[in-house]
């Protein structure tokens, strides 16, 4: 197991320093209720005091009683100050102004709420002079289950080397709220979603593969599949140059 006492300082002393060199205000983040923006919330108060978390239910009923109520229970133990804004109306009005020019199909209205909500906090942002700090962790990052330009943006990710498993242990050695800790990994993009039912396998596995290199035959097939699928996510933008 990591240590996890010396990755918080150190952890705690790199957003320091970003905030320091970068000549911001201080820093706001998604509040979603979920284990890796409550861990970037805990790590981003202890190193700037001027840390927000925004709470954006869009749609999903979950968004707006369970998520919401976590991330308010993790806001009030860590004394972090919480904002919350109800995307749904945007959200109708951009699907209603896009049903004009085309048919959506369920990937482009699954992917609009994390967008609408990586513009809301870079809006929050340049208002206030804050970096947009991301919530990813590396599991994640593998499998592709993020939405490239939503909750794939940011200035800067304190979590992104880190699997799901090792999340729940730093958390744990935190003491978050039990509500956090305890619940099903979810995206909450829509009602009765979670991660790992989503894309057909554990955490646990792809961890076991990203941590020791093993997986089942059958995990591993899932693993490989959404990994190739999603190579586009990681690259750099391609730009051209002559040859």
């Amino acid at each position: 197991m990591r240590d996890y006492a010396k990755e918080f300082e150190g952890r705690v002393a790199f957003i320091r320093s970003l905030v320091d060199s970068s000549h911001t205000a201080g820093i706001v983040f998604g509040n979603s209720g979920g284990k890796d923006s409550a861990l970037v919330g805990i790590l981003c108060k202890a190193a700037c005091d001027n840390t927000v978390g925004i709470i954006m239910p869009c749609a999903s009923k979950r968004n707006f009683e369970l998520d919401a109520d976590d991330g308010r229970a993790l806001a009030e133990q860590y004394d972090i100050e919480t904002r919350l804004i109800d995307l749904t109306p945007v959200r109708e009005a951009e699907m209603a102004q896009l049903a004009g020019i085309t048919k959506l199909n369920d990937t482009a209205i699954t992917n609009i709420a994390p967008r609408l909500r990586m513009t809301t906090l870079y809006a929050v942002a340049a208002a206030e002079n804050r970096l947009v700090a991301g919530t990813g962790n590396r599991s994640e990052a593998y499998m592709g289950y993020f939405t490239k330009w939503g909750d794939g943006a940011h200035d800067f990710n304190p979590i992104a080397d880190l699997t799901a498993t090792e999340i729940f242990e730093f958390l744990e050695y935190l003491k978050a709220p039990r509500c956090i800790i305890d619940k099903a990994p979810s995206a909450g993009l829509f009602d009765g979603q979670t991660d790992e039912q989503e894309m057909g396998v554990t955490y646990k596995a792809i961890d076991e593969f990203l941590l020791k290199g093993t997986a089942s035959e059958a995990d591993m097939a899932v693993i490989r599949r959404f990994h190739e699928r999603s190579e586009h996510k990681r690259r750099p933008i391609a730009k051209y140059k002559e040859l």
